[in-house]
C-alpha cells in the first residue's frame, strides 16, 4: 500500500541544462533567496540589489520585487506623466522663451526714461533690444537642429574665431571702451562684446577635449593641459587687459564646471581655488573703484558713502522695498527716472522688484530652476561625455552669472558689472546666450524618443490643421415656400 506524505514536495525546476533540479537552494541559500546569516539577496549569489530590490539580472530569486519611489504615492501619478522623453526639450524651450519674453518687457520698462532723456525716443534701448533679439531667434533654432556631431566639428574654429574677436578691441579704431572696460569693437555700424562669444567657444571645445581625455584626469598635468594652461590662461588674459573682472570671474566659474563634469578630483579643485581666490585679491588690489566697492560692501548699511560707490547698491536696494510684496505697477519704478544707474542693464532685477513685487522675482527665479532642471536631465541621461560636460558648463555659466547679477542687487554680493542672462539689456549677451541654449536643446532633442516624439507632436499639429482648414459648415436647408390655400 503507497502511503500519502503529508509534507509539501519541493517543485521540480528545469535548468537551463533541460535536467530538472531537487527544489533545493545552491550553495546552502533556501528557496526563498535568504542566505544562512538571514539576509535577503537574490538567488544568484554575485547579484547586487540597488534600490528597487532588484540584482543583476532584474529579477530576484522569488520573483521581480517592486520598485522602491521616494515619491509620495499622490504625487507619483504626475511625476510619471511629467516623465516623458520631451521633458527636458520642453523645460529648456519653455523657460528660454518666458525669460525672452518677459526680458524684453522688463528692457522696455526700465529703460524709457533714460531712452527719451538721450534720443528722444522710449522705444531706443528695449527697439535694439528687440532688434538683437529677432538675430538671436534664428540662430536659436538652427542651433536646436544642429547634431552632435557638428558641435564637436565647430569646437576648434569657434575657439579661434573668438580669440581673434577678442583681439580686435586692442585695435585702435576697432576697440572702444565702456565704463572703463576695453571689451567693445565696432564694425559696420554694430556694437559687439567678443567676450560673450569666447563663453560659448570655450564650452564647446572645452567639451570636446575633456570627452577625450576624461580617462586621464587624474593626473594634474593633464587636468591642466590644454584647458586650463594654456587656452584658459590666455582667454581670460585677453577679458582682463580690457579690465572686464566681471567676465573674466563668470569664465573661470565655467571652466571650473566644465572640469568638475569631466571627473576631475575634488583635491584639485582645492589648490585651484586657492590660486584663483589670490589672483582675484591681487586684481582687486591693482584698482583703486575695485577696492572702494569691496570697502562699501563690507560696510553694508553703514557705508558713508552714498553719493559715491554706495550709490548704486543703496538705490538698488531701495528700489526692492519701495516695490513691497505686490510692486507698483508695470511702468510705476521710481527708481529708473535717472536714480538708479543701469537700470535696464545690470540691476534691471532691482526694477522687476519694484514694478512687480515678490511675485515678479520669484517668478524669475522659478524660471531659472526650470531651465537648471531641464539642463539636469540632459546631463544625466545622456551617453554622450560631450554633451554632458558641455551641457554642465553652459548650466553653470548662464546660472552661475544669474547668481552674481542677482546676489549684486539684493546686497550679497560686491557690485560687479555682469548682466542678468535673457532679461538684461544687451545685444551680444543675448544673442550669445540664445545660441547656447540652442545648443543644449539640440541635446535634448537627441534623448532617446525625443525626436521621434517631437516630430509626432508636429505631424498630428499639422494634420489638425489641415482638418481645421478642410472644415466646410454646412449650407442651411432652406424649404421652399408652400402656397397658401
Amino acid at each position: 500500500m503507497t502511503t500519502l506524505d503529508p509534507r509539501p514536495r519541493a517543485r521540480t525546476q528545469q535548468s537551463p541544462s533541460g535536467r530538472g533540479t531537487s527544489g533545493r537552494a545552491p550553495s546552502g541559500r533556501s528557496p526563498s533567496g535568504r542566505g544562512p546569516s538571514g539576509s535577503v539577496g537574490p538567488a544568484t549569489g554575485s547579484s547586487a540589489v540597488g534600490l528597487t530590490g532588484r540584482g543583476a539580472a532584474g529579477v530576484g530569486a522569488a520573483g521581480p520585487a517592486p520598485e522602491v519611489s521616494w515619491v509620495p504615492r499622490p504625487l507619483r501619478r504626475w511625476t510619471d506623466a511629467l516623465d516623458t522623453p520631451v521633458t527636458s526639450f520642453v523645460l529648456v524651450s519653455s523657460a528660454t522663451g518666458l525669460l525672452l519674453v518677459f526680458g524684453l518687457l522688463m528692457v522696455l520698462s526700465s529703460s524709457s526714461v533714460e531712452s527719451y532723456a538721450t534720443a528722444g525716443n522710449p522705444w531706443a534701448i528695449a527697439g535694439r533690444q528687440i532688434m538683437f533679439a529677432a538675430i538671436g531667434l534664428p540662430l536659436l533654432l538652427v542651433a536646436a537642429r544642429l547634431p552632435v556631431l557638428w558641435w564637436k566639428r565647430l569646437a576648434w574654429p569657434a575657439l579661434f574665431g573668438a580669440l581673434f574677436l577678442q583681439c580686435l578691441v586692442f585695435v585702435p579704431g576697432l576697440g572702444f571702451e565702456v565704463n572703463g572696460n576695453r571689451n567693445w569693437i565696432r564694425l559696420a555700424g554694430f556694437t559687439a562684446q567678443p567676450s560673450e562669444a569666447i563663453k560659448l567657444a570655450l564650452v564647446v571645445w572645452a567639451a570636446a577635449v575633456l570627452a577625450r581625455k576624461r580617462d586621464l584626469l587624474g593626473s594634474l598635468a593633464h587636468v591642466l593641459v590644454p584647458v586650463v594652461l594654456p587656452v584658459g590662461a590666455i582667454a581670460l588674459g585677453l577679458v582682463l587687459a580690457g579690465h572686464d573682472l566681471g567676465t573674466a570671474l563668470v569664465i573661470l566659474l565655467t571652466l571650473a564646471g566644465l572640469l568638475f563634469a569631466a571627473g576631475t578630483p575634488l583635491r584639485y579643485f582645492v589648490l585651484g581655488g586657492g590660486v584663483a581666490l589670490a589672483g582675484v585679491a591681487a586684481l582687486v588690489l591693482q584698482e583703486q573703484h575695485r577696492v572702494t566697492r569691496i570697502q562699501a560692501w563690507l560696510s553694508g548699511q553703514q557705508c558713508t558713502d552714498i553719493y559715491g560707490e554706495c550709490w548704486q547698491p543703496v538705490h538698488g536696494m531701495w528700489a526692492l522695498a519701495s516695490g513691497g510684496w505686490w510692486g507698483l505697477g508695470l511702468g510705476a519704478s521710481r527708481e529708473k527716472w535717472a536714480w538708479l544707474p543701469e537700470a535696464h542693464n545690470d540691476f534691471i532685477f532691482a526694477i522687476v522688484g519694484e514694478e512687480l513685487g515678490l511675485p515678479g522675482t520669484l517668478s524669475v527665479l522659478l524660471l531659472f530652476v526650470a531651465l537648471a532642471v531641464g539642463m539636469v536631465r540632459v546631463a544625466q541621461r545622456t551617453v554622450d561625455p560631450f554633451v554632458a560636460i558641455a551641457t554642465t558648463g553652459v548650466m553653470v555659466w548662464v546660472l552661475g552669472q544669474a547668481l552674481i547679477n542677482i546676489g549684486v542687487v539684493i546686497g550679497v554680493l560686491p557690485v560687479v558689472g555682469v548682466p542678468l542672462p535673457l532679461v538684461s539689456s544687451g545685444g551680444s549677451s543675448l544673442v550669445v546666450t540664445m545660441v547656447a541654449l540652442g545648443m543644449v536643446m539640440s541635446f535634448a532633442r537627441a534623448e532617446p524618443g525625443a525626436r521621434e516624439a517631437l516630430g509626432t507632436s508636429a505631424r498630428a499639429a499639422r494634420s489638425g490643421a489641415a482638418v481645421v482648414a478642410d472644415v466646410r459648415l454646412p449650407r442651411a436647408r432652406v424649404s421652399p415656400a408652400r402656397p397658401r390655400r
